[in-house]
């Protein structure tokens, strides 16, 4: 199903992230920043094509509510929590969270009327004491909270708290400190200043072998960073946040690490491409991400997946078709072609819905072209019973038409659950790796920020078929693109061997 959404990560979708405990309870919401309702960027314009047939009425999809139980277990590791958030974004309930997420809120709604009020209020949502898990509400003095001044990231409701803390603290302070600058600098994204303008590639797809590759292609670097630093909403951003302002290196370092984050998806979509020998250059494709949600899609722009066209400069045109039960309303929101991607263009369409259902209504009907790869960015369906629940029809329509696929997850440990719930459905998995193409971003647990950070897309794995198909195809295993051998713990039972297939 498309309705394994996800959980939270992936930049400029949602403010305050939780991530899945892997392999435990589900992920948590993404809630909304106040950044994405000030300040959202333009959308191109779509290119005119005709469609021949009308689509049916999509059917009401049902799928577990991801969101909700991210909610419960933030509530878990910090009771009240999610009733903070609601507040600060003037929401009065859960519902009104969901509606906001399916693009139906306006700025307006969020009772935000200034810069630093916006701020403030995303600040706000981080305010309880990491120790005793305590709000302000429930302290003596709720201005008592005092942050660390090391990360500017955690807050203590004391002198005890703190000195009680430290020792687990002090092994993620530095790297908290990254999450709490990104978080800020991400405002960015929404001002049009994040992602800076890129060039066509001047090497092979293959030859690009990870992010210092792709930083080294980018022409006058330093001064569009320059520029970025020293520019209007930069300053904005730093009159407002009730922060000192960092030095310029760490304000570069951080919108280095976002960039990275933005373009994360496309440039993995185009190492599956890479891996499964799809090549760009020889026909259009058709690529379908399942269980997109709105962190794929809220405020997407139409322009958002551009960078497949400088990796591949050329091409004949790819279609980009977000499939999930929380797509968001927006620019992306129409039908699949059923005609051909425009050539050298990249066309991003949408279906609200379960994946299985799709197929059933778009892709059988030719209504929609069948997917030459399909891509699931944090699925999480090994979070809980439920959401493997939901996904099993989908998992397994994937598996029987023998469908390349190119699934992302957070963590070593999430990769180890995931195969190892692949085996037991006996689908054949070619390969699995390190992402060359993870976002650099760290990402917190949100209400239990003292544990390793993860990284967005940080392993893929890559699906062909069931697991006993004489001849199935290998992945490429010449060019480089498999990134870092995993490590021993993702080598799962059953003697599914590390790396490449």
């Amino acid at each position: 199903m498309a309705g394994g959404r996800r959980r939270g990560g992936g930049g400029r979708r949602g403010g305050p992230r939780q991530h899945p405990e892997t392999p435990g309870p589900a992920s948590s919401p993404a809630p909304l920043s106040p950044a994405a309702t000030t300040a959202q960027p333009n959308a191109g314009a779509a290119p005119k094509t005709g469609r021949s047939k009308k689509a049916p009425e999509e059917p009401a999809a049902r799928a577990p509510d991801v969101d909700s139980l991210g909610f419960q277990a933030m509530d878990r590791n910090v009771p009240g929590l999610s009733h903070v958030i609601l507040q600060k974004l003037n929401m009065k309930s859960y519902e009104d969270y969901k509606s906001a997420m399916d693009g139906r809120k306006s700025g307006s709604d969020f009772g935000i009327r200034t810069y630093f009020d916006m701020f403030q209020k995303m600040e706000d949502t981080f305010k309880f004491c990491v120790e005793c898990k305590k709000l302000p509400d429930a302290l003596p003095d709720p201005k008592s909270l005092r942050r660390c001044k090391r990360c500017q990231n955690v807050y203590y409701c004391g002198v005890a708290c703190q000195r009680a803390n430290w020792p687990l603290h002090k092994k993620f302070c530095k790297k908290l400190k990254l999450v709490a600058l990104d978080r800020l600098v991400e405002w960015l994204i929404f001002t049009g200043d994040i992602p800076f303008p890129t060039d066509t590639w001047t090497k092979p797809a293959w030859d690009v072998k990870g992010w210092e590759d792709w930083f080294s292609m980018q022409e006058q670097l330093e001064e569009k960073l320059g520029a970025i630093v020293a520019g209007r909403y930069m300053t904005l951003l730093w009159a407002n946040a009730g922060k000192p302002r960092p030095e310029d290196a760490e304000l570069r370092e951080s919108i280095r690490r976002l960039v990275t984050d933005f373009h994360s998806r496309p440039l993995t979509i185009g190492l599956g491409l890479r891996l499964f020998g799809i090549d760009p250059l020889t026909r259009p494709l058709t690529v379908h991400v399942v269980g997109a949600s709105h962190v794929e899609t809220l405020n997407t722009r139409l322009t958002d997946y551009d960078e497949l066209t400088r990796m591949f400069p050329g091409h004949q045109g790819v279609e980009m078709v977000m499939v999930g039960v929380d797509v968001v309303d927006g620019p992306i929101m129409r039908p699949p072609l059923t005609t051909l991607a425009p050539r050298g263009s990249v066309y991003l369409s949408s279906y609200k819905g379960l994946y299985h259902d799709f197929w059933e209504s778009h892709v059988e009907t030719k209504l929609a072209a069948p997917p030459d790869l399909v891509v699931g960015f944090h699925p999480g369906f090994h979070a809980c019973p439920d959401l493997l629940a939901g996904w099993l029809p989908t998992l397994l329509l994937l598996r029987d038409y023998r469908l390349p696929v190119l699934f992302t997850v957070y963590s070593e440990q999430e990769l180890k659950a995931s195969l190892q719930i692949l085996v037991e459905l006996e689908m054949h998995i070619v390969g699995y790796a390190s992402n060359p193409f993870a976002s650099l971003r760290p990402e917190q647990v949100y209400s239990s920020p003292n544990k390793p950070p993860v990284y967005c897309s940080s392993h893929y794995i890559a699906l062909l078929g069931a697991e006993a198909v004489p001849g199935a195809e290998e992945l490429e295993d010449d060019d480089g693109w498999q990134g870092g051998e995993p490590s021993a713990a993702a080598a799962v039972a059953r003697g599914i061997a590390p790396g490449l297939g």
